[in-house]
């Protein structure tokens, strides 16, 4: 788990648009004690107003997000982060691992029905309801050789920091 490291873990929290991300990437970084970066801040004006009028982002569009993510994760690596990312398909988290290979992955999983409203009642945001669906059909789960921890995004922000850190010591101890 990479999660025993005197200042932390390094941790990527992903999932869909409206999964809970950063709600839980800043709860999991203050319990933990560790930085925490928000994957939106990584992207590019052009990507943002790509997103904003409801075109999904390409692999091409999204190299230099991740690897600017993958970067923030390595620079945490000594003393632990949290970092938000979606995270979608296993080609993107190899972009973040190749960056920072200890990198453990919280995946926000759960119902379309539970995100689009999330998504439909954020105010400012550039992600539009629209693409949820395409952020859904995109989505390759967590594999069994890849370091993570798959949490059910239905449940209280509270919860799913308590059942990152229990899982992560049932990881630990295996």
């Amino acid at each position: 788990m990479n999660d025993d490291k005197p200042g932390g873990p390094v941790l990527a929290v992903m999932g869909v648009t409206g999964s809970g991300k950063s709600t839980v990437g800043v709860a999991l970084a203050r319990r933990l004690g560790v930085p925490f970066a928000d994957a939106d801040d990584f992207h590019s004006a052009a990507n943002i107003a790509k997103m904003s009028a409801g075109v999904p982002l390409d692999d091409e569009d999204r190299v230099p997000w991740l690897r600017a993510i993958g970067a923030w994760l390595a620079a945490h690596s000594a003393g632990g982060g949290v970092a938000t990312c979606s995270a979608l398909r296993r080609r993107y988290r190899d972009v973040l691992r190749e960056a920072a290979p200890g990198v453990t992955f919280v995946h926000l999983a759960g119902d379309p029905a539970l995100v689009r409203p999330r998504v439909a009642g954020r105010a400012g945001h550039f992600m539009p309801v629209s693409l949820v669906d395409s952020q859904f059909e995109t989505l390759e789960p967590l594999q069994p050789d890849e370091r993570g921890i798959v949490l059910d995004l239905g449940r209280p922000v509270e919860r799913l920091v308590d059942d990152y850190l229990a899982a992560a010591d049932r990881l630990r101890a295996s």
